[in-house]
């Protein structure tokens, strides 16, 4: 779907994202680049009801060795200093490890963004002291403190199993001050909400965590859930989407632009192509609006360079933002 396409689906009396950031005087232009989000597919154990992307288990969009070598090597070559690997979920892209080692030949700092239970399955859970061995940093999905809340929205048995792995990594000093062992956890609204505040929400995390399951992390971060893929799909079919996106943008707050991920951020598709954030790849909006390969490319994108925006940016700029 086109940027057009989607500011039409979703106009009515919302102005398009760019026109808000004309009516505020700003605009969406890169910084420093300096992460490279790698998108290694969109297959995953679980089939969350808020997913951008509609990952699931029946997704055969996954990431192949060339790939993933191709993509290490302009990682390689732009000196990118960190690189942030994402899915669906990694741990079922089968060259993770290998990944790992290769960009830890030269990234200074790696990131795994995990939805927990994927590592409780045996056939992954050897991925833990890869993690600890090159000091990867694991951004680990928790929805919510309540088991009936997490298992709705991620399905039944999560809470427990993403307890057991919360655990499992503490016990090898991930989450603990001074291990070098960076736990952060994400949180999402269970519906067409805005996130809690993520000062008292973190509070209210380390708080009942740690009190009620001896669980510790470092960084806590309060996401709104982005209008797009599975979750577009239940809020059209709910009859919520025009009002979800009018709450997003009626809580437009031109602080956030400036600290936006895409800023500092290049996204590579499972398939090797490159967008300004991982939420353009399913809208296929390239950067640059034209689609191009990593191996076409040698260097990062200049600062100045314009971001291609759409209505689902609302997302990442409601409240204190999405970065």
């Amino acid at each position: 779907m086109t940027a057009e396409a989607v500011s039409k689906e979703t106009s009515g009396e919302i102005d398009p994202f760019a026109v808000t950031l004309q009516r505020h005087g700003l605009e969406l232009k890169r910084g420093q680049t300096t992460t490279l989000q790698v998108n290694v597919g969109r297959l995953c154990n679980q089939a969350c009801k808020h997913c951008h992307l509609s990952a699931g288990p029946a997704r055969s969009e996954v990431m192949s060795r060339e790939t993933a070598k191709e993509v290490v090597a302009f990682a390689r070559r732009a000196s990118f200093e960190v690189v942030d690997i994402t899915g669906g979920a990694p741990e079922l892209n089968t060259n993770l490890a290998d990944m790992i080692e290769w960009f830890s030949d030269f990234a200074p700092r790696i990131i795994v963004r995990s939805n927990l239970t994927s590592l409780a399955d045996r056939r992954h859970e050897f991925l833990i002291d890869v993690f600890k061995r090159r000091g990867v940093v694991i951004v680990a999905s928790l929805a919510a403190l309540h088991p009936s809340q997490v298992d709705a929205q991620r399905g039944k048995g999560v809470f427990d199993k993403s307890l057991s792995v919360l655990k499992k990594l503490n016990a090898i000093g991930y989450g603990s001050p001074g291990s070098g062992l960076e736990l952060s956890l994400v949180s999402n609204p269970p519906g067409a909400f805005l996130p809690q505040a993520q000062d008292p929400a973190e509070k209210k995390f380390r708080y009942d965590l740690q009190r009620k399951w001896g669980i510790v992390f470092n960084n806590f971060y309060a996401f709104a859930n982005v209008p797009l893929g599975r979750f577009r799909q239940w809020l059209i079919e709910s009859g919520n989407l025009e009002a979800h996106i009018q709450k997003l943008a009626s809580n437009f707050n031109p602080c956030t632009v400036e600290g936006l991920m895409c800023k500092s951020l290049l996204s590579v598709s499972w398939d090797g192509y490159v967008y300004d954030c991982d939420f353009n790849q399913v809208n296929d909006i390239p950067a640059g609006n034209l689609k191009t390969h990593v191996s076409e490319l040698n260097m990062r994108p200049p600062a100045g360079t314009p971001i291609a925006v759409s209505d689902h940016c609302y997302a990442c700029t409601a409240g204190s933002g999405f970065t």
